[in-house]
């Protein structure tokens, strides 16, 4: 943290991928957040980002992903879920914060939990694309019974993911709304690491991922990333469901974005709402 103007805090900011997700939060950083300042940005073809972050009101420095711990105080982690390692580690390791967008690698990976509480250091995941979080969380306090979740998805949203290699799924030839996967948010995130993050935080807001719920639907009815989810609870029964209008790349919503922006706008906030 570097203190300027007196009594203020400023934190510092680097952001871990410069997709459709890491772009928008750069920009919403870049032009004004409260307390926070870009620091670093990393990339795998930072060239091709030159020139909009030469467009930036302060232009911030391009680092292997290795270094963003060393001139940030939070790393935010729009990385493929294969990279969730080398980024989390050496910010949890020095005592700093991780905000990670790929929480399916966490289940592979708990061991970062351990690091980040043996040094002080915090992994934060954020709401995502997913409603009612804090309503799963808030009934995990007390006995939570049952969690489901369903979702569905545009088929091209699901190209690529390893279940559908694995079980040869022509995505191109689902004509009328298809479950392909039905298991548990453990299972759906090593079959569908890149479509499937909103299950795994679901899962470890509530009761964990062997015991939650996930239905995987392949719809060409729909066009917008649908969640629905079921709770049963000591403290309430409750189902919620978003549309996610989906980004430039159809695997992630808009909305996750905003949700990453959000939690940073929470961090020095006058007035904290929400869990």
């Amino acid at each position: 943290m570097e203190a300027r103007g007196g009594s203020k805090v400023t934190s510092r900011v680097a952001i871990a991928g410069l997709g459709p997700i890491g772009t928008s939060v750069a920009k919403a950083i870049d032009a004004g957040i409260d307390g926070l300042v870009l620091s670093a940005v990393s990339a795998q073809s930072i060239d091709k980002h030159r020139e909009w972050l030469g467009r930036l009101k302060a232009a911030p420095a391009a680092l292997p992903i290795e270094q963003l711990a060393d001139v940030a105080d939070i790393v935010v982690e729009c990385a493929p879920s294969r990279l969730v390692r080398s980024i989390v580690a050496p910010v949890v390791s020095r005592g700093k914060t991780a905000i990670v967008l790929s929480a399916g690698a966490l289940l592979e990976n708990t061991d970062l939990i351990d690091l980040a509480r043996q040094n002080g250091g915090q992994i934060v995941v954020p709401t995502g694309a997913l409603i009612g979080l804090d309503a799963v969380t808030a009934a995990a306090v007390g006995i939570i019974h049952s969690v489901r979740m369903s979702t569905r998805k545009p088929p091209r949203g699901l190209a690529g993911a390893p279940y559908i290699v694995e079980q040869k799924i022509e995505l191109d030839r689902v004509t009328v709304p298809v479950k392909i996967f039905e298991g548990t948010a453990r299972e759906a995130a090593k079959g569908f690491p890149a479509n499937i993050n909103v299950a795994v935080a679901l899962s470890l807001a509530g009761i964990g991922p062997d015991r939650t719920m996930v239905e995987i639907w392949a719809d060409p009815t729909v066009t917008r990333n649908t969640h629905r989810i079921e709770v049963d609870s000591d403290s309430a029964r409750f189902s919620m469901m978003i549309e996610n209008i989906p980004s430039e790349n159809p695997k992630t919503g808009r909305i996750t974005a905003l949700s990453v922006i959000a939690c940073l706008r929470k961090l020095h906030a006058p007035l904290r709402v929400g869990t």
